[in-house]
């Protein structure tokens, strides 16, 4: 799982990283609201944990904002204000859960979880972009009525391309999420399924293609 954290209290922030590696989900830490914001709306994660009172733009900006580029990804506001017109103000701009501080790590831990389980209900049947749909349940993608099987590597990067449309997804991303820390992988790995993927999208005849961004990474865009 990989895990942006926007806080500006730099020991918080670090302690929460450190909760997060014990459970070996990948973390991100902004200490400023304009730079939480900035990584959110330009790199895919599965989860946000943001601060309300944030240096340069707040918390509540911040999920607002999120929402309006159709950035689904879910929120959860950790913050020292505990009244309930915070907590309304809060959801009503789009964030999914609220925890108040101090809060205990396990706790922190099923919130995280369940948000992440809510996110699967609403998504865990297909996932679709343009004219492209994908059966998380058997790794297969269609198009009209077209369709082909993905490999296991094949499928993971075309879910994290079609769950996260609006980002730029970096060749980092996917061989730590797909290959793993520890892999011996390179970019010629992922360089080569996305070759594979283009084929497939050519024999699928689909209008979507996976455009390179140099240098930053991979989107999928519809053909012009």
């Amino acid at each position: 799982m990989n895990i942006l954290i926007i806080e500006d209290e730099n020991n918080l922030a670090l302690a929460i990283q450190q909760i997060m590696e014990e459970h070996k989900w990948q973390t991100t830490i902004a200490n400023k609201g304009d730079e939480g914001l900035e990584l959110a709306l330009h790199q895919s994660f599965d989860v946000i944990l943001t601060d309300v009172l944030l240096p340069n733009i707040n918390g509540f900006e911040i999920v607002k904002l999120l929402r309006q580029q159709h950035i689904q990804t879910p929120i959860l506001m950790l913050t020292a204000l505990d009244d309930l017109t915070s907590k309304v103000k809060g959801l009503n701009e789009g964030a999914d859960d609220y925890l108040t501080k101090p809060f205990a790590p396990p706790e922190l831990i099923a919130r995280i979880q369940a948000l992440t389980r809510r996110q699967g209900e609403l998504i865990w049947n297909e996932l679709v972009f343009h004219d492209l749909t994908l059966s998380l349940s058997n790794y297969e993608l269609k198009c009209n009525k077209r369709h082909i099987q993905l490999s296991y590597k094949e499928f993971e990067i075309m879910k994290r391309l079609m769950m996260h449309p609006q980002m730029i997804t970096s060749k980092e991303e996917l061989l730590n999420s797909i290959w793993g820390n520890d892999s011996d992988a390179i970019d010629n790995n992922v360089e080569a399924y996305i070759s594979f993927l283009r084929k497939k999208l050519i024999y699928l005849q689909s209008q979507t293609i996976i455009k390179v961004i140099r240098r930053i990474g991979y989107r999928l865009e519809e053909k012009q």
